[in-house]
């Protein structure tokens, strides 16, 4: 069999796009603003993980300016080698003092970040827990290593304690949860999970890529339950709240420096471009010396969450600026897109299978750059389009 043969049957794409209802690939003209354009439609963006809205905060853009004038616009060399600048270090200790932890080291995207630490943890007769709902980039982790993944239910720590108690013959063991669920908006019970780990005597680690800037006044999910002491490792992502791309790992000192000789993503990768590094040390000091952001997020968070309950959306577990509306069924799920689509505002359609049967839904999320104005034109688009599509009355 010719191995592209999967590739010429594959037709569901090119179908939908046949059909008007393809919700994917879309160009957009600028995604860094609460207002985008897609050709000539100006919409409200509700679906960007800017929480912060640090992509368009004047101290970043300079800082990111001035670095392309000092370094250029790229290392050319992975950090192992001839990729690693001054900025590096300094971004590193930068990161490990603002999440509380020994010692950081940072990746070139937080995909790789998760990749490369759990790869290079993980041995033969070592065994990863994760949560169901943890990101893709977890479990390709754990299947990129030699050890062994088992899973338990979503948040459900009766189901993690019993998955505890069966691997006890392992050589090691390393529970991976998110902080923040980039999909339901919900938050992992750290405290219970800790204590289960501390029990167990196993390790932690903290996928925070949707936490690190938005819980904890800024600095993580485990700020928010005073843990940051009692998670062995802390991974955030830069691509969210802190206006550029990368990834970090946070931890002991000793941890970071064995992640940082043996992941492979480390080593066979060129290190950040040096704009990417300067805009994340601007954010953090942003973060650090103007908590206005902060508290505006969370005030244009909770507004959101009294809208869509006012109206009778299905907002799930969420707790967070990621508020899914719950729809179950994925053409109703595009129908309702499409419809907000032409009503001006931006969301982005989760379909099966990247959620179980009955979890499609309507992944929507907010920045503290949202004014009032903004919040209510997206809230209006819901009314009119639910109505008429009758997912509310």
């Amino acid at each position: 069999m010719d191995i592209f043969d999967k590739c010429y049957g594959f037709t569901r794409a090119k179908d939908a796009m046949r059909d008007g209802y393809y919700p994917y690939f879309k160009p957009l003209d600028n995604t860094e603003g609460c207002v985008v354009r897609v050709g000539d439609k100006e919409l409200v963006m509700a679906g960007s993980n800017n929480y912060v809205g640090l992509t368009t905060h004047p101290k970043v853009r300079q800082a990111a300016m001035e670095a392309i004038e000092k370094y250029g616009t790229s290392c050319t060399g992975s950090r192992f080698l001839n990729g690693t600048l001054t900025i590096h270090y300094e971004l590193d200790n930068r990161l490990a003092e603002f999440i509380g932890k020994e010692a950081a080291v940072c990746f070139s995207t937080g995909y790789q970040t998760n990749l490369g630490t759990i790869s290079a943890l993980m041995g033969r007769k070592d065994v990863a827990i994760t949560d169901k709902d943890d990101h893709a980039s977890i479990i390709d982790a754990c299947a990129f290593s030699m050890g062994t993944m088992k899973r338990f239910r979503h948040n459900d720590m009766d189901h993690l304690k019993h998955v505890l108690e069966s691997v006890k013959d392992a050589d090691g063991v390393l529970v991976i949860v998110d902080g923040v669920y980039s999909m339901g908006g919900d938050i992992a019970p750290l405290p219970e999970i800790v204590e289960l780990c501390k029990r167990y005597s196993v390790r932690l680690m903290l996928d925070d890529a949707h936490g690190l800037g938005v819980m904890g006044k800024g600095r993580g999910t485990a700020a928010h339950f005073g843990r940051t002491d009692e998670v062995d490792l802390i991974m955030g992502t830069f691509s969210k709240s802190f206006a550029s791309i990368g990834g970090v790992i946070a931890g002991d000192d000793q941890s970071i420096h064995y992640v940082q000789h043996h992941a492979r993503p480390m080593i066979f990768s060129a290190s950040l471009a040096p704009p990417n590094v300067a805009a994340v040390l601007a954010a953090v000091e942003v973060l650090e010396t103007e908590p206005q952001w902060v508290e505006r997020l969370w005030e244009n968070t909770h507004y959101m969450q009294a809208g869509f309950k006012r109206l009778g959306f299905d907002t799930g577990a969420s707790e967070t600026p990621i508020i899914p509306i719950m729809i179950g069924d994925d053409f109703r799920t595009v129908g309702l897109w499409m419809g907000l689509f032409e009503e001006g505002v931006y969301v982005n359609p989760i379909l099966s299978p990247a959620v179980p049967p009955g979890g499609q839904c309507l992944r929507t999320s907010y920045m503290a750059t949202h004014t009032r104005e903004h919040l209510d034109r997206i809230l209006e688009g819901f009314e009119v389009v639910g109505k008429r599509t009758g997912i509310i009355e």
